[in-house]
């Protein structure tokens, strides 16, 4: 058995996905969380964070440390004797903190990114596991029943955003003007709705109330949002950014464009569609067995590579 130790700033629902299939595969995972508020941490904090790291790692229940999205990396890396895996998200290399994820990558055992273009950014080999996806949560259900369930109008057309809108990145305002847009074109009423904070089994209740998603990101790695609709046969309209033109690849009714009118556009097309997604078909690709047997060809090269003493 493979014994990590799993560092992480905020325990998202696609990491405790990732801690569950590694523990299916017969890995041992401790988490140990950044403490603080996910959104007002302090240096002291991150001080904090290390002295745990030092410890646990220092003892013998550990083979290697996890270092999960970059700003856990320096505490991982600052202690001594373990192998270390580097896993970057997406913004934390593509957004303000690049800086510390590239540098902190140079000296990880082995680092895993979220898609090609984020490899194409790091100056050293690393491995491509995108997040998976829980396909069978996240699957087809009536629509009507959906839009019961959460309250909205049954006679209207409903677009999804699955952001927090005060998320800089994920451009809220630019969602806005894009369905502002898209009612030139519709004739039935178009509805914009930001979903966040609500428990992520509620998640697939929505996407399948909702007629598209529409994902108008500044940047991103491989979103989960993208791989989770899909797996509900729900159209995604978006921005070319990560990995999202692959994901969307073969999908029928989703589209990408780089402009608000484009955005528009495709969206409008999506809303008075009578083809039938594929999504569906897509989504089996990115399956939580998948990125569990990827991530454990990474810890056996970090194991064959790094330091092993006790």
């Amino acid at each position: 058995m493979v014994r990590t130790l799993q560092l992480v700033t905020s325990r998202r629902p696609f990491f405790e996905q990732q801690v569950e299939v590694l523990e299916r595969n017969g890995v041992s995972c401790t988490v140990v969380p950044v403490p603080g508020g996910t959104r007002d941490r302090s240096l002291a904090d991150y001080v904090r964070f290390y002295g745990r790291v030092l410890e646990a790692s220092m003892g013998p229940d550990f083979d290697l440390v996890h270092a999960n999205y970059g700003l856990t990396a320096p505490a991982a890396l600052a202690q001594p004797i373990r192998p270390v895996v580097l896993s970057l998200w997406g913004s934390d290399l593509l957004g303000p903190y690049g800086t510390v994820s590239q540098q902190c990558a140079r000296f990880a055992d082995e680092v895993v990114v979220m898609s090609e273009e984020m490899a194409a950014d790091l100056d050293r080999d690393c491995a491509v596991v995108p997040h998976g996806i829980d396909t069978d949560r996240f699957a087809p259900a009536p629509r009507d029943e959906a839009v019961a369930e959460v309250g909205w109008d049954p006679d209207a057309k409903h677009v999804l955003f699955p952001y927090d809108p005060s998320r800089a990145e994920k451009n809220y305002p630019r969602a806005e003007r894009v369905v502002d847009r898209t009612r030139e074109r519709v004739a039935d009423g178009v509805e914009l709705h930001a979903v966040s904070g609500v428990p992520h089994e509620r998640v697939p209740t929505y996407m399948n109330a909702a007629d598209a998603m529409l994902l108008p990101s500044e940047r991103e790695g491989s979103p989960n949002a993208v791989k989770e609709a899909l797996s509900c046969n729900l159209p995604v309209v978006a921005t070319p950014v990560g990995d999202v033109p692959d994901l969307l690849d073969g999908a029928d009714c989703s589209h990408v464009s780089d402009t608000d009118e484009g955005l528009a556009d495709a969206l409008a097309s999506v809303l008075t569609s009578t083809e039938a997604p594929n999504g569906r078909e897509r989504a089996r690709e990115f399956g939580l067995e998948r990125m569990g047997e990827g991530l454990l060809g990474v810890y056996d090269r970090a194991l064959d590579r790094g330091v092993t003493a006790a």
